[in-house]
């Protein structure tokens, strides 16, 4: 990352590359933390009656309110960067939510977020395939790594022995993400006319909501749902317990502190402190929903995670023009996004 990235990262107070990276990987850790616990809390709400529609939209609706008033901050967000605001809204918020949370009604929350890794190996499909640009070896062993542990997650030996269709979901979500990708390019070499990420952020939710509000109609939701208790693996919890930790630390606290983070990480520290995100939702979900995986599914999973963090990581081919993994846009977009 660069000296100037660090320096907007921390507002202009002159925050040294040390102290910018040490409270960098705290709030990345914070991040992955907070969104590996998303679908863990969502997945009881889910089963105890709200459509995972309603859900997403609770979630996004709530994280929008309390975002407002940053909204109201970067107002001047509507007139400069009007198509980065829809993207991202559409993309990175509605449509991740919505395909993530529709497919973890069907299938674990641990296999749906690691099907969700494939993303930067289909960012690299796209760069190669779409744009014509050269990627690096090492970054297209990761695809190969990635898809091949997707292959024993899925337990493809046994006929697919997880819903076609859960799946499909959750490579919508990861699609959803590739877009938000490539989106995210715009402004990104802006300099100080960057724009601020939170801004982008509040104003996504609040794209995210309208935009949700018209798909998932929540005026049909049954919200007596809410004042009741959904059952967790056996055990009960308030239903307005499990939204509140969705909206507020899932969304909001997992959000900010994850595009602050990136502005001080190097892409490929983000990649790998990105990927405890699969491991804190594999590893709660086993705990406390009682979703347990096989050995080959965890021996897959770790190779989607290494796969992943090396298409996001590795080092330019010798020779190469702007070769993608390596510091250029496409890199430094796919750690943003993963470690928030």
């Amino acid at each position: 990352m660069h000296t100037s990235e660090s320096s907007r990262a921390g507002g202009g107070k002159g925050v040294g590359p040390g102290d910018g990276k040490g409270v960098g990987l705290g709030l990345a850790l914070v991040s992955a933390l907070a969104f590996g616990g998303s679908g863990v809390a969502a997945k009881p709400l889910i089963e105890a009656g709200l459509d995972p529609l309603h859900v997403v939209w609770l979630r996004v609706a709530g994280a929008a309110l309390v975002m407002l008033p940053l909204a109201v901050r970067h107002r001047a967000l509507l007139r400069s960067r009007p198509a980065l605001l829809a993207g991202f809204g559409l993309l990175g918020v509605a449509g991740v939510q919505a395909f993530y949370f529709a497919s973890i009604s069907r299938i674990p929350v641990g296999v749906a977020l690691l099907v969700e890794y494939l993303a930067p190996a289909l960012v690299l499909g796209w760069v190669r395939f779409v744009q014509r640009r050269p990627v690096t070896r090492a970054a297209a062993l990761g695809v190969v790594l990635a898809v091949g542990g997707l292959a024993c997650v899925v337990e493809v030996w046994s006929g697919l022995s997880f819903d076609a269709l859960g799946l499909l979901l959750a490579l919508g979500a990861a699609c959803c993400q590739v877009g938000y990708f490539v989106l995210s390019d715009q402004g990104s070499e802006s300099g100080d006319q960057a724009p601020d990420p939170l801004g982008v952020i509040a104003y996504g939710l609040l794209v995210g909501t309208v935009v949700l509000t018209a798909v998932a109609r929540p005026w049909t939701m049954d919200f007596s749902v809410l004042a009741q208790r959904a059952d967790m693996n056996g055990t009960p919890v308030a239903a307005g317990l499990l939204l509140g930790w969705i909206v507020l630390i899932a969304t909001v606290l997992a959000y900010v502190t994850g595009v602050v983070s990136v502005r001080r990480l190097s892409p490929a520290i983000a990649g790998v402190v990105a990927c405890l995100e699969a491991v804190v939702a594999t590893v709660l979900a086993w705990v406390l929903l009682g979703e347990h995986l096989s050995a080959p599914q965890i021996v897959g999973g770790a190779v989607v995670l290494l796969g992943a963090f090396i298409a996001q990581s590795s080092t330019p081919a010798k020779g190469s023009a702007e070769p993608v993994a390596a510091g250029g846009a496409e890199s430094r977009l796919s750690a943003r996004e993963n470690a928030a």
